[in-house]
């Protein structure tokens, strides 16, 4: 009895977290946003939910911002793999709104988009531009993101669910 009512609450606790805790995080770069308070609750539903933050640094104004967007929103591999591990919000950097409070936390921006993973607590694991991310090519009309080298950008630094999270093993006792 006493497992049941564990794997009870844990099923609650997972729902609530699943869809009671759904945020308004902005699709597009926001200027009018509150950023600070995104990414605070971004922490909170990261934590909650076992997975990581991913803050995406840029504006609309930004052709490479742009072109992430539609490789996430037309590669659907990519699209399930940030949903299933991260919060994704993003932070607009443009002349309306540097969001220069919140950002002076991190390293300096190096070019948009900027990509930061930080833990559930706020803690930065990892900060960097797209270098490294895009297909090497030298005809400019040709520049694009490589879908194989921002999955395994998003695989590197996601939370690796253990077979107790996937369901395969008992809910441990205590």
């Amino acid at each position: 009895m006493n497992s049941l009512l564990r794997a009870l609450t844990f099923i609650l606790l997972a729902l609530s977290c699943r869809y009671g805790m759904a945020q308004d995080f902005a699709t597009k770069f926001d200027p009018q946003r509150d950023a600070a308070k995104d990414v605070i609750a971004a922490q909170s539903m990261a934590k909650a939910t076992g997975k990581r933050v991913l803050v995406d640094v840029g504006g609309d104004w930004c052709r490479w911002c742009r072109m992430l967007d539609r490789l996430i929103a037309t590669q659907p591999q990519i699209k399930a793999f940030l949903d299933d591990h991260y919060v994704w919000v993003k932070v607009s950097y443009s002349a309306e709104s540097k969001n220069a409070t919140l950002l002076s936390r991190w390293p300096k921006t190096r070019g948009y988009p900027y990509l930061l993973v930080l833990d559930g607590d706020g803690k930065l694991l990892h900060a960097q531009g797209v270098h490294g991310l895009e297909i090497e090519t030298e005809n400019e009309a040709d520049e694009d993101y490589d879908p194989v080298r921002v999955l395994a950008f998003l695989k590197r630094y996601a939370i690796r669910a253990t077979r107790y999270q996937q369901g395969l093993a008992p809910i441990p006792p205590g």
